[in-house]
């Protein structure tokens, strides 16, 4: 299943913070993917999957972000040409003349704008865009051509003399010629030879492979020949040179030293995390950068002997599940790797639980008693279960006896019980994570993403081509279908006896009754970008005390403060609306985003959203009346971006026109209209929006 989830644990406790005007970023989670590092003189960059390009002027002490002009942030590559700086983004390519003060796009010709690697060789500059080949530029990015190259990707380029050499998905080219012809030259290469990087000391170049090893040649590349003595790892990612010094940097293994062109090699890892992916390498002077894809940028200046973190300022680290144990703070990071703030995000340490697979995060927190609990899951459909600390997630221990299927979307606590939501249905703890037993009778979609408990009441919410929300009374014994049915419930979310479900393209619902009926709630939420006639998915709801706050996919948050019947965009200064996770405090609250852990008083919110009722819209929209069922009148909601000719009226089943609501030119605005059914007979009724051009038409039940 590839489905776009998340699940949080939500306490309340009270933290003295200063007030702002809008989100502000806490100071870290510093670090995540580094993808790529440039130097410019005594200026060094990096490139990041999340964040966008930042720089360092005093090696690495702090970072600054450099991104005015950037419409991507997904950064994958770098290149230096003269004074030029140039960024391959998942948007295109980028210039700057300034240091990455300012960026313009410089992307003309290109047949598709996703880049994979750029490299400024010779006189010119190449780049690899993804599944549409490689393409080159004479003019500093000004224009660019397809290149005539008899490969149609490219990992790195680099020159020695007058010969430029390409590392390839099928080895290593070679050209004479300024990059006008280029020659296969790899004999002495395996048949699996995928170049991922390359390096020249001397006259000897450098291969780095996915899967055999570095090779050298001495020759310009007519002979390759394995140099992977005491190298214990052959999958490399990325090769530097530093005076006669070969670094290796490594898919899970860290670092390795060759002071003899690769006769012999000796893993240099003091100072970094353990199992630490190692992506990118930048020297500067004497000293040696090396970029992680989960830990961000350390720096050497003693050859490799030792590895400081030097991420101060780098922001790149989506923040999946957010919690809260006593007066600490737990953010759990997108590729795995928990990190605690003992001061309300003021500072950050990172801690244990880390995965050698990429592709398993964390995706949940829960606490019981001292016992903080974290589920993980992956995109791929597996993940490695439940793992608990007792020590404040200093370390963790993996807790999956008996939980048949590791991929965990959620965990949720009644009393001393620890329920499991999974890929494979429900399960049970009843010894603080030791053993687990499937509770999943009744569950006709064992695809459980969200728990929610009200009393003695446990609710999941599935995911299979719709399969709506579950009930069961007796701790998981036994389960009935509670609503729903053709949804696919990605969130519930509890304030006293309500329960409130974000849905896949269905928008918000809210049940008063534990889910014997179901209301629509999406007034003001945002419509899915790609298909505008239905909402945004809803990846989790949140409450506090009367607010309620959701996260649409890719919208950034959202706050009703009056039970759903009406929605806000609380945006003001956050950066990257990537936001997978909420927790809050009794005065503020804090969001996990694409680019760290965010935080906002929550009193500032919630007076924005009462008094936005001034704001004009961004699109027309139709809200679902409230409640629903009705009896005997109900409210109904709509939006107007602009001043338009208005009707709002209601039809039976029959077609036949039973009240008009609305008729005549109004302002840009939201709207709301009371709609009496006293004198109808209870049963299925029709509302249908026209303005302008605009139409839509929803359902609601009378029911005497």
């Amino acid at each position: 299943m590839n489905i776009r989830v998340i699940c949080i644990a939500i306490a309340i406790f009270w933290l003295p913070f200063y007030s702002s005007a809008q989100w502000i970023p806490t100071n870290g989670p510093f670090g995540g993917d580094i993808r790529c590092l440039a130097v410019s003189g005594t200026t060094v960059f990096a490139g990041t999957r999340w964040g966008g390009v930042f720089l360092t002027t005093d090696n690495g002490t702090t970072w600054r972000a450099v991104n005015a002009g950037l419409t991507d942030i997904t950064v994958m590559s770098l290149a230096v040409s003269g004074t030029n700086l140039f960024a391959g983004t998942g948007g295109g390519v980028f210039l700057s003349t300034n240091d990455g003060t300012n960026w313009t796009e410089v992307a003309s010709g290109f047949a598709t704008s996703g880049l994979s690697a750029l490299a400024a060789a010779g006189t010119n500059l190449y780049a690899s865009a993804y599944g549409s080949g490689v393409f080159v530029s004479t003019d500093d990015g000004t224009t660019w051509n397809r290149a005539s190259t008899p490969f149609s990707d490219f990992s790195q380029m680099v020159q020695l003399g007058t010969n430029i050499f390409a590392g390839t998905d099928t080895g290593v080219f070679l050209s004479t010629d300024d990059g006008a012809n280029w020659s296969a030259v790899n004999t002495g290469l395996p048949a699996n030879r995928y170049v991922s990087s390359l390096a020249v000391i001397g006259t000897s170049v450098f291969m780095g492979t996915h899967h055999e090893g570095v090779f050298v040649s001495t020759d310009n590349g007519t002979s390759w020949a394995p140099i992977n003595t005491d190298l214990t790892v052959t999958n490399i990612w990325a090769l530097a040179a530093l005076g006669t010094n070969l670094f290796a940097g490594t898919y899970g293994n860290g670092i390795f030293l060759s002071t003899n062109n690769g006769t012999n090699w000796t893993a240099v890892n003091t100072g970094l995390p353990a199992s630490t992916i190692v992506s990118a390498f930048g020297v500067s002077g004497t000293s040696i950068f090396a970029g992680t894809m989960e830990d961000g940028v350390f720096l050497s200046t003693d050859n490799g002997a030792s590895w400081t973190e030097v991420n101060k300022g780098i922001q790149n680290t989506p923040i999946y599940a957010l919690a809260l144990l006593g007066t600490n703070m737990f953010a759990g990071a997108y590729t795995g790797g928990v990190f605690r703030s003992t001061n309300g995000g003021a500072s950050w340490i990172r801690l244990g639980l880390r995965f050698l697979d990429m592709t398993v995060h964390l995706s949940c927190f829960a606490v019981i008693g001292s016992n903080l609990f974290a589920g993980t899951r992956s995109s791929m459909g597996f993940g490695d279960g439940v793992f608990r600390s007792t020590d404040g997630g200093t370390t963790w221990t993996a807790q999956n006896s008996g939980l048949t299927d590791t991929t965990v979307m959620s965990l949720a606590v009644s009393g001393t019980n620890l329920f499991a939501g999974t890929g494979g249905g429900v399960f049970l703890s009843t010894d603080q994570g030791t053993s687990w037993t499937a509770v999943s009778t009744g569950l006709t979609c064992l695809g459980v993403v969200p728990l929610a408990v009200i009393d003695t009441n446990l609710f999941a919410g599935t995911y299979c081509g719709g399969g709506g929300v579950f009930r069961s009374t007796n701790n998981g014994t036994s389960w009935n279908n509670v609503g729903l049915p053709n949804a696919n419930v990605l969130a519930l979310a509890v304030s006293g006896t309500n329960l409130f479900a974000g849905t896949q393209y269905d928008g918000i619902f809210l049940s008063t009754n534990n889910g014997a009926s179901w209301t629509a709630i999406s007034s003001g939420l945002p419509p899915d970008n790609m298909n505008p006639g239905v909402p945004e998915t809803i990846n989790c709801i949140t409450t506090a005390g009367t607010s309620l706050f959701a996260l649409p996919d890719n919208c950034g948050v959202y706050l009703s403060t009056n039970n759903g019947a009406r929605w806000s965009a609380v945006n003001t200064g956050l950066t990257n609306t990537t936001v997978r996770s909420l927790v809050i405090t009794g005065a503020d609250v804090f969001a996990g985003a694409g680019n760290g852990v965010w935080r906002r008083p929550l009193s500032e919110m919630v007076t924005s959203v009462q008094d936005s009722r001034s704001d004009i819209p961004e699109y027309f929209a139709l809200g679902q009346n409230y409640p629903n069922p009705m009896n005997p009148s109900t409210t109904i909601s709509y939006t107007l971006p602009r001043r338009s000719q208005t009707t709002l009226t209601v039809f039976n089943t029959l077609g036949q026109q039973v009240a008009t609501l609305a008729n005549g030119e109004q302002e840009a605005g939201y709207h709301e209209v009371r709609f009496d059914g006293s004198e109808l007979s209870s049963g299925v009724y029709l509302y249908r929006l026209q303005a302008g051009e605009y139409v839509e038409t929803k359902k609601l039940i009378l029911m005497k």
